[in-house]
């Protein structure tokens, strides 16, 4: 399994396509340049991949919006635009890699570690963590579209509350008779 993204003036096509391109065989520099080969008006995109090894890719074409900056670190990419400064990428690895833990618990502490650094370079009104582990469709997708609060909040409250139940819903799916009711 692996994650790839599209960011900034976003294309939708290029994360699926590069994880299909991944799950081919191709680590995650292959694909993410493979992807922006195909990929229209990339200079416009940010392109982000990390594959099942942990290796990571991202590139951010020139024409990326406001303050934009990138960075990786072992299993984690991390990119934006409309930046507050651009040592927010950094801050979003470096919140990453220093959680242990649930990957959920390690992506909310790498938004709360993006956010404190100065996050978005307006007010930060929407936030979400969609989670793929073991089968083909998201264990957990969790948003928050729209709140004068802290969207990050809202997601980490509801994570609180769906953690716990993740095994039990993905059991579930994949056999109801094995599953706690």
């Amino acid at each position: 399994m692996g994650a790839a993204a599209s960011q900034n003036v976003t294309d939708p096509t290029l994360g699926p396509m590069a994880l299909d391109l991944m799950a081919s065989g191709m680590d995650a520099v292959e694909a993410v340049k493979e992807a922006t080969r195909r990929g229209k008006f990339i200079e416009y995109r940010q392109v982000l991949a990390v594959d099942r090894t942990g290796g990571t890719a991202i590139l951010s074409g020139p024409n990326s919006l406001g303050i934009w900056a990138q960075a990786e670190g072992a299993n984690v990419a991390a990119g934006g635009n409309l930046l507050d400064n651009a040592a927010v990428a950094r801050a979003l690895v470096d919140g990453f890699v220093a959680t242990r833990g649930h990957i959920g618990d390690r992506l909310i502490a790498a938004m709360r570690a993006g956010l404190s650094a100065g996050g978005e370079a307006g007010p930060v009104h929407s936030a979400g963590m969609m989670l793929v582990d073991r089968v083909s469709w998201p264990v957990a997708d969790l948003r928050c579209d729209w709140t004068e609060d802290c969207p990050i909040d809202n997601i980490a409250t509801a994570w609180a509350v769906y953690k716990p139940q993740l095994d039990a819903y993905v059991q579930r799916a994949l056999d109801p008779r094995e599953a706690p009711s």
